[in-house]
């Protein structure tokens, strides 16, 4: 592989123009794609196969009203008045007639006729309901509705406006995300010693991200795109794809300070650094694209979305930036006598400047002991509250304090009871199919379901097109996202066959609630043959490496212990509400669902990467010398000041992300940018040192006919040292 990337890296830097003239081409017509198709992103929940997505599907034929989006005008009376009162009464009559005027609106169900009126008669709830999904809905349609409760509240009554309609903002750029890129290129640097040097490093990786998600939004005509996929997409690109120039463009500057000519020197820096961008980046794809085997179509785009993000950022990195680097000839040497010559020159013996990343490798290793028991215990603390994971999708009872939907969302809860905001659909169907029958046996199973805990209040049953079928509405007594509600689609589906015993009518559980639990249980379910499969990869691919055992079990054991501490700090936070005041986050409650798996497989690859770059340096310092404790030092030297600028920049990257007021991205910044801390700087930088020194030779021990069989993908670029020790003649 080495040996492939090399003549990549000469072939780009002699053909730079075309190279970076094909990039651009492809940009600009992906752009282009994205203007004219203007495809709409996609924000469903689907479990296929399960059976609230059968009902749902059923009902989106018979009753469209029942299975498609809706918003609820709740209105309020002022203090000491009731809603009932004459001049409210008309109000909120008026407000149903203007309701039904809205675009796209099915239906508009009368707050009287349907009994949504509280006890103590002070708040009412008009229904809206839509023949479309939330998907379908148009901006222009919610702003409607939106104005028809605002002509509400200038007759006197408190309005707010949730429901379905409202969902994921989407992919956002703001302030946040800039200053994310400004500490990137600060890091950049310093670590570069050069202005030039650090724009240079971001120019690739930013023509990387456009492409990539230009790419992805360009699918979205034809292919089911959430928002939250291109949001990840972004957050990953971005990460990966500065990070992955800066391992290149790193090694290139470190070969011109050793006097290696620019064109020899860029595609040494591809066959080498490039090889372990090529390992990192595959075993990201490969984690991200397994997320498709779990068979949720939003996951599936999700980690596709993601996957071809990072799959492109490799590609930009080991053609653009021997392109670029092309252009700039030997003007990326460093200085001589400068830090930047001086820490070049030192790695090739081993002798060389004493760096910050030497001293934090020294006191690592020298109580090794110490070392792996302090680090251990202060994860395995930080996972603890792991143990309590629930896990759940996200309503609007997320979304932030002083938005409409989330004031509706109270207001129902505190009202009428939290189950109000997340009511079940119960379609019953008959075997004859006729509608008297199809009535009676929908009383019948009403009344069975009354029966059952936890049940706070069931509707009468509401007819469909189809003469067989009824849809029963029942009403939780608590929340969506709590245990108890899931419990009690459970009993419902339990009761299911003694229901048909006694009224002769089948049953299926559905409705937004029952879908976001049966995909929260799906993920549930697949977590640990997931971190099976992402463990078991990483033991095979590191082996392969590193032509060791103890390696990849520490390695494995090391990203156990990074997933292990962010997803106990993530529920803490957002869970528990440790610190949410202060770190703005507006409603505590269950882990996002899909997270966990998300966080193993982005972490994975970022854990992998990081491994490779530090531990290749001190295995090719071992393969030299043979001295355990001064190959971790010498050749830890350079890879620690490299990793640590890379972990900073992802750190800052997904850091940015997190003030968004989004409800599916909040937590997933916060856990990858922690998850990143502890790998980077805890596990890898700590941890592997202080394993190291305690195994000593042992550590790069591997059966002989476990070598013989393997193969060898020189991710080290050893093929390459010999040639490239010397300067070309005439350099």
């Amino acid at each position: 592989m080495a040996v492939l990337l090399h003549r990549l890296g000469h072939g780009a830097y002699r053909h730079r123009k075309p190279v970076l003239g094909i990039w651009l081409f492809a940009l600009a017509a992906l752009i282009t794609c994205v203007s004219v198709f203007n495809g709409k992103l996609d924000d469903r929940f689907e479990v296929p196969g399960a059976e609230s997505q059968r009902a749902l599907d059923s009902l989106s034929k018979t009753l469209p009203e029942a299975s498609g989006a809706s918003a609820q005008i709740v209105v309020t009376a002022p203090k000491g008045h009731q809603v009932t009162e004459t001049r409210y009464a008309a109000t909120i009559a008026r407000t149903v007639a203007q309701a039904k005027k809205a675009p796209q609106v099915g239906e508009v169900v009368d707050p009287r006729a349907s009994g949504a009126v509280s006890a103590d008669r002070t708040t009412a709830i008009i229904q809206v309901q839509y023949p479309v999904r939330s998907t379908e809905i148009r901006t222009s349609s919610v702003k409607a509705i939106e104005g028809v409760a605002e002509a509400a509240r200038k007759h006197g009554l408190k309005t707010s406006v949730g429901g379905s309609v409202y969902g994921s903002k989407g992919v956002h750029v703001g302030p946040s995300e800039i200053i994310g890129l400004a500490v990137a290129l600060l890091v950049l640097v310093v670590t570069f010693g050069s202005l030039s040097a650090a724009g240079m490093a971001l120019l690739p990786a930013l023509i990387g991200v456009a492409v990539g998600l230009a790419a992805l939004l360009a699918l979205a005509p034809a292919l089911t795109i959430s928002s939250t996929a291109v949001t990840l997409a972004l957050m990953l690109g971005l990460a990966v794809g500065i990070d992955y120039v800066l391992f290149i463009l790193s090694r290139h500057r470190q070969e011109l300070a050793r006097g290696t000519d620019p064109k020899e020197s860029v595609a040494l820096a591809t066959g080498t650094a490039g090889s372990a961008v090529v390992f990192a980046g595959t075993t990201v794809i490969i984690a991200l694209a397994a997320l498709s085997v779990i068979g949720i179509p939003f996951l599936t785009t999700m980690g596709l979305g993601a996957a071809g993000a990072v799959l492109i950022a490799v590609l930009a990195a080991i053609t653009l930036v021997p392109a670029i680097a092309g252009f700039a000839g030997s003007r990326l040497t460093p200085r001589p006598g400068s830090r930047a010559a001086r820490r070049a020159v030192g790695t090739e013996g081993s002798a060389g400047p004493v760096t910050m990343g030497t001293r934090w490798t020294q006191r690592a290793i020298a109580k090794p002991l110490l070392t792996v028991l302090a680090v251990v215990g202060a994860l395995v603390t930080l996972t603890l509250p792991a143990m309590d994971m629930r896990l759940a999708l996200p309503d609007n009872g997320s979304a932030p304090r002083a938005s409409t939907e989330r004031r509706a969302y109270d207001t129902i809860g505190d009202t009428f009871g939290p189950g109000f905001n997340g009511p079940l659909l119960v379609l019953t169907e008959t075997r004859n199919g006729t509608a008297a029958e199809s009535a009676q046996a929908g009383a019948q199973v009403a009344r069975k379901l009354r029966a059952l805990k936890n049940v706070a209040a069931v509707l009468p049953p509401q007819p469909t097109r189809d003469p067989a079928q009824s849809v029963i509405t029942v009403v939780p007594a608590s929340g969506p996202d709590s245990a108890r509600t899931g419990r009690l689609v459970a009993d419902i589906r339990d009761a299911a066959s003694d229901i048909r015993k006694a009224t002769g009518a089948s049953t299926s559980v559905t409705g937004t609630t029952a879908v976001n639990i049966d995909v929260s249980q799906r993920l549930s379910d697949s977590l640990l043959p997931f971190v099976a499969i992402v463990v078991g990869l990483s033991l095979l691919l590191l082996t392969v490496v590193f032509r060791s055992l103890l390696i990849p079990v520490k390695a494995a054991v090391g990203f156990l212990l990074s997933v292990g501490a962010s997803l106990g700090m993530t529920v803490a936070l957002f869970q528990w509400g440790r610190l949410a005041g202060p770190l703005g986050v507006p409603n505590i409650g269950p882990v996002v669902s899909f997270l966990p798996i998300v966080l193993i497989g982005v972490l994975f690859g970022l854990a992998m990467d990081y491994e490779v770059f530090l531990v290749s340096g001190i295995r090719e310092e071992w393969v030299h010398t043979r001295r355990a404790r001064p190959s971790i030092v010498n050749g830890a030297r350079h890879s620690v000041r490299v990793v640590t600028a890379a972990a900073v920049i992802m750190l800052s990257v997904f850091a940015g992300f997190f003030p968004l007021d989004d409800a599916l991205i909040k937590p997933i910044a916060f856990a990858l940018a922690v998850g990143v801390a502890i790998d980077a700087f805890v596990v890898r930088m700590t941890l592997v040192p202080a394993v190291l020194a305690l195994a000593g030779r042992r550590a790069w021990w591997l059966p002989a006919w476990l070598d013989r069989i393997l193969p060898d993908l020189d991710v080290e670029g050893t093929s390459l040292r010999k040639p490239a020790a010397a300067p070309r003649p005439g350099s």
